[in-house]
């Protein structure tokens, strides 16, 4: 299959079930939207190490958001369900209750499986920070917040977050003929991913150039460089999958609350970056299906 003259691999990406909480920031303009936004979601690329998997999902409007302010929507996503609360209360207090003007409510909507949605009490046990001058907000929303007393002014959270279950790990690669033309594909494909709802691109702008594969020739490591995709070691392994001519490879990896949200990014992602010369081949990455039970593949996404 050819798509705009590029060859579509006959393969399917391996995505994962993961726990999630979608939270939306709200703040007195988009300044301080950003700047809270990169230091919620820092150090949030992998769960191989990171805490989560974490990114901007979406800008919301002031119409849309509960206090009538400029909102961004923020998603994290963690594979263990038992530490979604300790990811969401470090992160929220130690990046959002810290930044300038902002306010913190839940803003999960979709979810993969909305019978098994479950509660955290994040702003709950960040109330106890006010020290007892902290107050419980019984009239300005439908839902139970709390005003936590802060040096420009007050701090409003919301008691309640809700954690949903997703999806980690979708994904497709870009093969180009050079760094330039592979990376100017990708960000093409991440340019077209970030305004649908739901749906993050965790890695550094939305873009991965250390895909890995399961194991290791060292034992102390559960995952290390993709060899078989990089191009230096072409003429030094066996087992190279890469094409005469490709020789620059970037991973594009998704995480969202629903399949539909997944397969709409891998869509216009792909359709995005083949509309870029020097593209060769798009291909994603599977593990056999040992990894994960989601599997969606190219030719059928498009």
């Amino acid at each position: 299959m050819e798509l705009n003259g590029v060859e579509i691999e006959n393969t399917y990406c391996e995505a994962f079930g993961s726990y999630f909480s979608r939270i939306i920031v709200t703040a007195t303009n988009k300044k301080w939207l950003d700047i809270c936004s990169n230091e919620a979601t820092g150090y949030g690329t992998s769960t191989i190490h990171c805490d989560s998997e974490a990114a901007m999902d979406v800008y919301i409007s002031p119409d849309e958001t509960p206090d009538g302010r400029p909102g961004v929507a923020l998603m994290f996503f963690v594979g263990d369900k038992k530490k979604v609360d300790s990811v969401m209360l470090n992160r929220i207090g130690q990046c959002i209750l810290t930044c300038p003007t902002t306010a913190c409510f839940d803003g999960i909507g979709e979810s993969l499986d909305p019978e098994k949605l479950m509660d955290i009490k994040t702003g709950f046990k960040l109330k106890f920070f006010g020290d007892k001058f902290e107050e419980k907000i019984t009239d300005q929303f439908p839902f139970e917040a709390w005003r936590i007393p802060v040096m420009d002014g007050e701090f409003i959270v919301q008691s309640i977050f809700k954690v949903g279950k997703g999806i980690a790990g979708g994904n497709f690669l870009i093969m180009g003929k050079d760094q330039s033309s592979a990376l100017t594909a990708a960000e093409k494909a991440i340019g077209a991913i970030k305004d649908i709802p739901n749906v993050i691109a965790p890695f550094p702008g939305g873009i991965a150039r250390s895909g890995s594969k399961v194991g290791s020739k060292y034992d102390f490591l559960g995952a290390s460089t993709n060899d078989p995709l990089c191009p230096t070691l072409r003429s030094k392994i066996d087992n190279s999958l890469l094409k005469e001519g490709e020789n620059c490879v970037y991973e594009v990896i998704l995480d969202g609350a629903t399949e539909k949200a997944i397969k709409s990014a891998i869509k216009l992602g792909i359709e995005a970056a083949v509309e870029v010369p020097g593209v060769m081949r798009i291909s994603a990455g599977n593990y056999g299906g040992k990894l994960g039970k989601y599997q969606y593949n190219l030719h059928e996404l498009l």
